[in-house]
C-alpha cells in the first residue's frame, strides 16, 4: 500500500496523495477556524449583554415631580425659602478642652504654691546643746517651681516636730502649747526664699498642752519642719549634760 501501483508512473500517484493530504489539512483548518470564531463571537455577545446590564443598574432613576401644593417639595432658587441648617451637637462633656478649668488664684492673679512647688529645709543654730538650753530652729521655704506662686508661710502654717532619734516617739511640737495663728501670705518668685525662726524651750509637750512639761533628757534627737503638709528632711542634734564645776 505504500508503493504506488498502477499503469502510471509512481510520481503521479505521489502527487495525488500529497494533494489529498493538503486538501484534508485545509478542511480541518477551516473547521477549527469556524469553531474558534463561533466561540469568540458568543463571548463578545455575553460581554455586551453584561455591559448593558451594568449600565442599566447604575443609571439614574428618574424622580417623579412633587405634586403641586406639597409642602415637602424642595425650595427653588429665588423663592425666598432658606434650606434647613444641620443642627450642631454641643461639645461633649468628656472633651478635655471643654472640661479644663483655670486653677484658682489668690485674688491678685497669682496661683497658690502647691506642696510639689516648694521645698522646706530646717536648720538648728548649733549641733549640740546643754540640757536646759533653748534651741533656735530656722525654717527656709523656697519656691522650687518655674512660676511665681503664693503661699502662707506664717506661724499658722509652720510647725516643728522633735522626735527620738529613731523617729518612733514625739517629744515636742511647736503647735502643741503655743499655737500662733499668724498668717503671712507671700508671693514667691521662682527660686525666692522666705526664712523664719522658732525658739524651743527644750521641754516636752502634748496636744492640748494639758500635761506637765519636763526638760528632755540627755541624748540624740531628730527634728523636722512642716509648712502645711509639706515636710522637710529630718535633721539631728544632741543634748548633753551640763559641765561639772
Amino acid at each position: 500500500m505504500i508503493e504506488p501501483q498502477g499503469p502510471l508512473p509512481p510520481e503521479v500517484y505521489w502527487r495525488r496523495r500529497l494533494l489529498a493530504i493538503a486538501v484534508g489539512v485545509v478542511a480541518i483548518a477551516v473547521v477549527v477556524g469556524l469553531i474558534v470564531w463561533a466561540g469568540s463571537g458568543g463571548s463578545g455577545d455575553n460581554k455586551a449583554a453584561n455591559t448593558a446590564a451594568t449600565s442599566s443598574a447604575t443609571g439614574t432613576t428618574p424622580v417623579a415631580p412633587a405634586p403641586a401644593g406639597d409642602s415637602s417639595a424642595a425650595p427653588k432658587p429665588g423663592d425666598g425659602q432658606q434650606p434647613e441648617s444641620t443642627p450642631v451637637a454641643p461639645p461633649s462633656s468628656s472633651d478635655p478642652a471643654a472640661g479644663a478649668q483655670t486653677p484658682p488664684t489668690d485674688g491678685q492673679g497669682t496661683v497658690p504654691c502647691s506642696d510639689q512647688a516648694i521645698s522646706v529645709v530646717l536648720y538648728t543654730d548649733k549641733p549640740t546643746y546643754t540640757k536646759g538650753d533653748q534651741p533656735v530652729f530656722t525654717i527656709v521655704v523656697t519656691n522650687a517651681g518655674l512660676a511665681a506662686c503664693s503661699r502662707d508661710v506664717g506661724k499658722a502654717s509652720q510647725n516643728v516636730v522633735v522626735r527620738s532619734l529613731d523617729g518612733t516617739r514625739t517629744l515636742w511640737t511647736a503647735q502643741d502649747c503655743a499655737p500662733d495663728k499668724t498668717v503671712n501670705e507671700q508671693v514667691l518668685a521662682p527660686g525666692q526664699q522666705v526664712t523664719d525662726t522658732l525658739t524651743w524651750s527644750g521641754t516636752t509637750s502634748n496636744p492640748g498642752c494639758n500635761k506637765p512639761r519636763v526638760a528632755i533628757p540627755v541624748g540624740a534627737y531628730q527634728a523636722i519642719a512642716k509648712i502645711g503638709a509639706k515636710e522637710s528632711a529630718p535633721i539631728t542634734f544632741n543634748v548633753v549634760a551640763p559641765a561639772q564645776q
